[in-house]
């Protein structure tokens, strides 16, 4: 089968979309934040989420999402706030920091776009883009977006 390897190549993409975002992110100036924190701010935008629901976003446990969450907290990313309809339950937001961090890996992932366009050109791009929201689920990188 000629396509076998595929699989191989789409995580070897994961891994270098990863990377980028990582990278621009530090060059930014946000060095003390990892590629999972970048996952939890994403569940976390626009309107914040609960530590639940953060955990099941990320595939860990509710203590796992809670000592991730504390983290960000005490970094600055992150603020809880009160549930607007769960007394038991606390909002984690992002604060004006961890949303700067995730416009820096906004930047860098258009730059990484810009970057794949120029190599394989537009329109084959947009294809692969097309192909891929085909057969990917959506999940922990954009839940509620695409």
């Amino acid at each position: 089968m000629p396509a076998q390897d595929l699989p191989l190549l789409l995580l070897a993409a994961a891994a270098e979309v990863t990377d980028v975002i990582h990278r621009g992110v530090v060059a930014a100036g946000f060095t003390d934040i990892r590629p999972t924190h970048g996952f939890a701010f994403v569940r976390m935008a626009p309107d914040g989420a609960t530590v639940g629901e953060i955990a099941d976003h990320l595939g860990v446990t509710k203590q796992a999402a809670s000592q991730l969450i504390e983290e960000l907290v005490k970094k600055g990313y992150a603020q809880r706030n009160p549930h607007p309809t769960d007394a038991r339950a606390r909002l984690i937001t992002l604060t004006d920091r961890g949303w700067a961090a995730t416009r820096a890996a906004d930047a860098a992932v258009a730059h990484f776009t810009a970057t794949w366009s120029q190599s394989l050109g537009p329109a084959a791009l947009t294809q692969l883009r097309n192909a891929l929201a085909q057969v990917v689920t959506p999940g922990r990188v954009r839940p509620a977006t695409w």
